[in-house]
């Protein structure tokens, strides 16, 4: 075991862990960033409207990988969704995190 993985664990083995489990990977980036590229199948609900969002999320009854461009948003993201009771985990960057899927 590196001392990276020590440290924070080992986020690849965590993604494969929650994709064996069909998580749904949203993308916290704004609309124009998500259309500029983003990973296949994820869905775009910007880091301002994750709260609002809270109740569709629960209905997917699924792990939920977030991401953004670098994995501040995403941080965030995944600090609201986690106090609202959803398995979440923060996937980083989105062109990183699409390369460990």
């Amino acid at each position: 075991m590196g001392i990276l993985d020590f440290l924070f664990g080992n986020k690849s083995k965590k993604i494969q862990d929650f994709k064996s489990r069909d998580a749904i990977i949203v993308d916290v980036r704004s609309k124009g960033e998500y259309d500029g590229g983003a990973i296949p199948g994820s869905k775009n609900i910007p880091l301002q409207s994750i709260s609002s969002n809270i109740s569709q999320i629960k209905k997917w009854d699924k792990p939920v990988i977030v991401c953004c461009a670098s994995g501040m948003r995403s941080a965030s993201a995944a600090g609201i969704l986690k106090n609202n009771g959803i398995e979440v985990m923060n996937g980083g960057g989105w062109f990183s995190l699409s390369k460990k899927l």
